[in-house]
């Protein structure tokens, strides 16, 4: 059990002790705003004056007192603020404590266990041309989503499913075949140069069958989409491919399972009958499937493949499309508590206080390849995963290209890199005996920003499974930049390598830059940017 657990647990228990019926709902244990408020506070007085009918500084008089000798030396004091706040001061033996319990973890620090099986779809990017900044947004935080989903102890796999099906392959055949005969594609087709370069690598594209053409140049576009992917540290451990739904009778047999009727021709799901305003077409009068009649078959498979918990990364624009789906799930027989959708809003690049364009069939793209030869991929995976998913994002150019303090990236990475310089000049040889010491057996006294560094590191758990279960790995960029920040503050008041010369143990401060690195490095990892040794 980590520090603030077992911190939060004897509160509970002397609450418990005092007034009896049992743990209390809504009982916390918070950092305070400012450092003279103490290292904790609690609410508990407040929560049992319904209880015991007192006033609740009257209650917090008796639990402070309780708890501090329940807490004996690894509290310094207990005191009352304002309506019945409790204040805990906690004394060096507990930091002391705190630090032999992080060593002890090792690299498993931060890490959950027996979670779920999650299936992850995300980017899914039609295949009719590069990855755009929108795509490479949905890349950087589902890929970040994953990882801090595994972290807190999921099993997850990465899926991209390809829509390689439907009119739009049929027109982006077309506009090969085009460029292929030296003409314009279709007013509805793709305008892009990689088109024509398509069309150049196309065997026989001029006259080949336009289905064939089109199969193959998302074969090609496809191979674009990994190589970059890669690139960007993006795993997939899966690619689903829309047309073997086609192929295999899947939308039939999925149909097969729901209540479907037809009307004016066309075929339709009762979606109402699980809440929607409206019912769903599924295959138009002139006999084309739908596009939400294909998700049917797709969901119908996931659904079979026996997920614990399904997660789609949809594009803001599909909107519309989450209750029906939603719908259709329920209906397929799939638990309507196993199927979330994440809806990724828009990104825009700034440069010089312009935006990109950004249209695959107008041609002006912006592509994640330019972004990374632009500013590389640590900067990109970190700005475009550095704002919640439900907000608009703007990515300045100018900022994450630039090596110094005010890019957040560069900041939280500088850290790092000067961790392991302070530990360099250590040596590898006093690091290891310093890890090897008994911390609990010494006598530092801990500054407050020693405290405060230490209490950022005991937030790395707690931050990890917030971030899964909000679906939202920003929250750890702002972890890692806070971390790096109480670092940058630990270092200018405590010296590390020499602290016995301003009478502070040395073991000690080694063992916090040492645990500090190893927070930062998994902060960064999970952001899918690397720590750096030097910089």
């Amino acid at each position: 059990m980590d520090p603030v657990a077992n911190l939060t647990s004897a509160v509970e228990q002397t609450a418990t002790d005092l007034a009896g019926n049992g743990r209390r709902a809504g009982l916390k244990l918070d950092r305070p705003p400012r450092p003279d408020f103490g290292d904790y506070s609690t609410n508990a007085a407040m929560l049992l004056a319904p209880t015991m009918g007192e006033p609740p500084r009257a209650i917090a008089e008796k639990l402070g007192e309780r708890l501090g000798k329940r807490l004996g030396e690894t509290v310094e004091r207990v005191e009352i603020a304002g309506p019945g706040f409790l204040n805990l001061f906690m004394a060096d033996r507990w930091y002391l404590d705190t630090l032999a319990t992080l060593l002890e973890a090792g690299e498993d620090y931060g890490a959950g266990s027996e979670g779920e099986n999650v299936n992850l779809e995300f980017v899914s990017a039609n295949p009719t041309g590069p990855m755009t900044i929108a795509s490479a947004r949905h890349a950087a935080y589902g890929d970040a989503l994953a990882r801090i989903l595994e972290r807190a102890g999921n099993r997850v796999e990465r899926e991209y499913y390809v829509n390689d099906a439907g009119s739009q392959v049929q027109r982006f055949g077309e506009s090969i075949q085009a460029r292929a005969r030296g003409e314009e594609p279709p007013d509805d087709g793709y305008q892009g140069d990689y088109v024509g370069e398509l069309a150049e690598r196309i065997e026989g594209a001029a006259e080949g069958n336009p289905k064939e053409v089109a199969r193959r140049g998302i074969e090609l576009m496809l191979e674009g989409v990994r190589t970059s992917l890669e690139r960007f540290r993006v795993r997939m451990d899966e690619f689903f491919s829309e047309r073997t739904l086609h192929e295999a009778g899947v939308i039939e047999e999925a149909l097969e399972r729901l209540d479907v009727y037809e009307h004016d021709g066309a075929l339709w799901l009762r979606t109402t009958a699980y809440g929607t305003d409206k019912d769903s077409v599924l295959r138009r009068s002139n006999g084309e499937w739908t596009y939400f009649a294909t998700d049917i078959a797709y969901h119908l498979h996931k659904i079979e493949r026996g997920y614990d918990h399904a997660i789609d990364v949809w594009g803001a624009d599909h909107h519309g499309h989450i209750a029906r789906m939603k719908a259709a799930w329920q209906a397929l027989g799939g638990d309507p508590e196993a199927f979330e959708v994440v809806l990724m809003q828009l990104v825009s690049l700034t440069e010089g206080g312009e935006r990109v364009k950004m249209s695959k069939r107008a041609g002006a793209i912006e592509t994640l390849d330019d972004l990374l030869d632009d500013i590389g991929v640590d900067a990109a995976r970190w700005f475009l995963a550095s704002r919640s998913h439900d907000t608009t994002l703007d990515v300045d150019l100018e900022l994450a290209r630039s090596e110094s303090q005010d890019n957040p990236v560069y900041y939280v990475q500088y850290a790092h890199a000067r961790i392991a310089s302070i530990l360099r000049k250590a040596g590898e040889k006093r690091v290891e005996q310093a890890l090897a010491a008994d911390v609990r057996a010494s006598s530092e006294h801990f500054h407050p920003s020693a405290r405060a560094l230490v209490k950022r590191l005991l937030e790395l758990p707690g931050d990890i499974r917030d971030a899964a279960e909000r679906r939202a790995p920003h929250r750890i960029t702002t972890y890692a930049t806070e971390t790096a920040q109480d670092f940058s503050a630990f270092y200018r008041d405590c010296r590390v390598v020499g602290a016995a010369e301003e009478g502070g143990d040395e073991d000690v401060r080694i063992a916090i830059a040492v645990l500090t690195k190893r927070v930062l490095a998994q902060s960064l990892d999970l952001l899918g940017v690397e720590a750096p040794e030097q910089m």
